[in-house]
């Protein structure tokens, strides 16, 4: 399947969070509410950290996101892509969209000479985790979350 990929628009806050809480739906957690509205507005900022693209074809609209920020770090000069949320409608898994919207950050990355793209799942994502390991081998870090 083929979808045009490009930054995300006012006009997909209802398609986006159909697909936002499909993701939040996945991994198990509620944030409907206070932090999805906090979430959309930062998307929605011009010159924010926050960002967002979606996949879409002309026949389906809106079929995937992407959320990503952008973030200074220690080990290098220029700024690091974070990849972190990102989800394809099910009815449209496996047809090559979460390939297109890691490429597209891809591309991004390589054209604002950013330093790098990362992300993280749950182990257990194999799905996901064939897409990902295309990319480059697993880091072998281990993510540790203090809650608050």
């Amino acid at each position: 399947m083929n979808a045009s990929i490009r930054k995300i628009e006012a006009r997909d806050r209802a398609r986006w969070q159909v697909l936002w809480e499909g993701y939040c739906t996945f991994y198990k957690v509620d944030l409907r509410g206070a932090v999805t509205e906090h979430t959309w507005k930062r998307l929605m900022e011009k010159e924010g950290p926050m960002r967002a693209i979606v996949a879409e074809t002309k026949a389906a609209g809106v079929i995937g996101i992407a959320n990503y920020v952008i973030h200074e770090h220690t080990w290098s000069l220029t700024p690091a892509c974070y990849l972190q949320d990102l989800f394809v409608d099910p009815k449209t898994r496996a047809t090559g969209i979460g390939k297109q919207l890691i490429d597209w950050l891809v591309g991004e990355v390589k054209a604002q000479k950013w330093s790098r793209l990362y992300w993280a799942t749950a182990e257990t994502n194999y799905r996901a985790r064939g897409l990902y390991d295309k990319y480059t081998p697993h880091s072998g870090f281990l993510r540790y979350v203090i809650n608050l």
